[in-house]
């Protein structure tokens, strides 16, 4: 919309002011007449909130120094876009902006930005100051993105400090703001602890749950190493990231976020730096820092705003160094219902027949990654009253849940799930949940407590519905056991879905109907239109935004009861299942595809 508008259609003014914005966002056609009168008159409203939200707030009555832009007022004001049921956002005022003055706009994405030259082109304080920040250096110009376009000044100020000609695009004031602390404050923290890597790290605090710092107090104290993994446990927290992977090479450490199920690159430690983070990682974790040869499993609890965080730590001896992951559990897990984690509506019927149940099995298979610990948290959640006894068995414990009685295996004290679970049995449990079969002693010890009046979910690592029969068989499961106790069988993966912020028509071409099996008369000039994301600021020009689950829910009838007592193999099983009408995993993404939900891409890449 505000592509369309030429510049002269608005009376430029020399300052950037909230009227001068206002002015434009009602051109675009983003803000109503309405809703700019209502933004004029609550004006200070809106800017208290601003530094408030920014907690900006002084210990006594007012607000620290901060300019609060009209772009920031803008979308405080939480004024619906018109034609679309949400708030317009700080991006789309500036988009806006930019376009009526022929300007760049550019969502500033930290993971696809040089960190070497946004911290070294200019200093710190001259880049918060200004709100400013280099982005891109080509030949003898300098890209900086900035909040406010009309700043000549800063223009000719930092042409002077760099000698480079100056591009400037723009780009959201809390964006550059944001990535100037972070990228600043990691890197001067990792430089100083360069520095002075032999101050030790406080091992005394041991306690489980750690208290982040926020941005502001990192800020304010010198303990380096503390200061960068602070910064990089915000970091990924900001970024939605899943897991964090900090791995020593040659001459330094790579530090990777994956996120949505992809891995980013995302900063690089000095090689002398690296065990000092490790050794900080661990000690929150509980771990030995002192031993380094043997991979260690820990877990920190710790808050991010309002919200409790799970982080699972491990670590890993490599040819040059300790290498960690931590593993960031989705606080938002244990709220989530069953409907929300991508079932069809026949398939969450048929589910919720299984877990309604009083007795018996429900298994839920998947390769790692693919969702099993978000589907059975849910489910156990789902069926958690004070009226139940709920115990589970899991290696390690992912996320605790005061509505479980959790146990942990702990191989070197002889805790193993058969072990536990035979012990769970004396404690008068309702439901049980055994994280993961992997020996013939757990498979017999899961089918004689669902044989003995209890209702059991368990995990097993296999591609599909009927290869899990078949799996569990071979753990020397007896089969008129399995069969008489089985209620039923959920296989899933992950899809990242489309961003639906930049979600466009397309069709599927030829050999992509062939590659998906689709049977199409060769005569059928039909097409099959499909969604793709065509990448947008919301997403990172990735044109996926999350991800949703694909599920193949095999519900156990009397036909493939027969079949499991006569050893049937995975190939009859599959056929008794598809009879009944069972949808399989490429036939559920392919229908997500058709909806809309995700891409050919995805469907391939989770079903092979």
């Amino acid at each position: 919309m505000a592509a369309n508008l030429a510049p002269d259609q608005i009376k430029r003014k020399s300052d950037f002011s909230l009227e001068y914005v206002l002015d434009v966002c009602e051109r675009a056609g983003i803000v109503t007449l309405e809703g700019r009168k209502e933004i004029l008159v609550k004006e200070a409203v809106f800017r208290s909130r601003v530094l408030k939200d920014k907690g900006l707030m002084k210990e006594g009555a007012g607000f620290i120094r901060y300019e609060v832009s009209p772009p920031e007022i803008i979308a405080q004001s939480k004024s619906l876009v018109p034609g679309k049921d949400r708030p317009i956002t700080e991006d789309e005022v500036m988009e806006a902006v930019g376009a009526v003055l022929g300007l760049q706009y550019r969502k500033l994405d930290p993971l696809k930005l040089n960190a070497e030259i946004v911290t070294s082109t200019l200093s710190r304080p001259f880049a918060r100051r200004n709100v400013v920040l280099p982005v891109e250096v080509q030949q003898n110009r300098l890209k900086v993105a900035v909040a406010n376009p009309f700043d000549s000044e800063l223009f000719e100020n930092i042409k002077r400090i760099t000698g480079y000609e100056i591009e400037p695009v723009l780009a959201a004031k809390t964006d550059i703001l944001r990535i100037i602390t972070e990228f600043f404050g990691f890197k001067r923290s990792v430089k100083a602890a360069e520095k002075v890597i032999q101050v030790g790290v406080d091992i005394s605090n041991l306690e489980q749950f750690v208290k982040l710092k926020s941005i502001n107090d990192i800020e304010a104290t010198d303990k380096h190493v503390v200061n960068a993994v602070d910064y990089l446990l915000h970091y990924a927290f900001s970024q939605h990231a899943s897991d964090i992977h900090i791995e020593p090479k040659r001459e330094h450490s790579n530090v990777r976020f994956r996120i949505d199920g992809v891995l980013h690159d995302i900063h690089q430690l000095p090689k002398n730096v690296h065990p000092a983070v490790v050794s900080r990682i661990k000690m929150l974790a509980r771990c030995d820092i002192a031993e380094k040869r043997r991979p260690q499993d820990g877990r920190i609890k710790t808050t991010h705003g309002d919200k409790e965080v799970e982080l699972r730590v491990s670590t890993l001896p490599v040819a040059f160094g300790e290498k960690v992951v931590i593993r960031i559990f989705d606080p938002e897990i244990m709220s989530h219902d069953l409907g929300e984690l991508g079932f069809f509506p026949e398939e969450l019927a048929m589910y919720e027949g299984f877990i309604s149940m009083p007795h018996g099995m429900v298994l839920v298979t998947g390769p790692t990654g693919s969702g099993k610990t978000t589907t059975l948290y849910t489910t156990l959640r789902e069926i958690a009253s004070p009226e139940v006894n709920i115990t589970t068995i899991e290696d390690p414990i992912e996320m605790v849940y005061e509505g479980l009685n959790q146990t942990a295996v702990q191989a070197k004290i002889d805790v193993t799930f058969a072990s536990a679970l035979r012990n769970i049995l004396r404690q008068d449990p309702d439901i049980i949940m055994v994280g993961e079969i992997r020996d013939q002693e757990t498979a017999e010890m899961s089918i004689q407590s669902a044989l003995t009046g209890h209702l059991v979910f368990a995990t097993l690592h296999t591609n599909d519905t009927a290869g899990t029969i078949g799996r569990f068989l071979e753990l020397g499961a007896k089969p008129y056991l399995l069969s008489s106790v089985l209620i039923g069988v959920v296989a899933q993966r992950l899809v990242r879905s489309i961003c639906p912020y930049c979600k466009r028509d397309a069709f599927l071409t030829p050999d992509q109907i062939a590659s998906l099996g689709i049977n199409i008369p060769e005569d059928s000039k039909r097409r099959l239109p499909v969604k793709y994301g065509e990448g947008c600021v919301t997403c990172r020009y990735t044109g996926y935004s999350g991800r949703t689950g694909i599920f193949e829910v095999l519900k156990i009838s009397d036909k493939i009861r027969k079949l499991i007592k006569e050893k049937a193999d995975s190939r009859e099983v599959l056929k008794a299942a598809r009879a009944d009408g069972m949808m399989t995993l490429r036939e559920s993404g392919i229908r997500k595809m058709a909806q809309g939900t995700t891409t050919f891409e995805e469907v391939m890449a989770a079903t092979e």
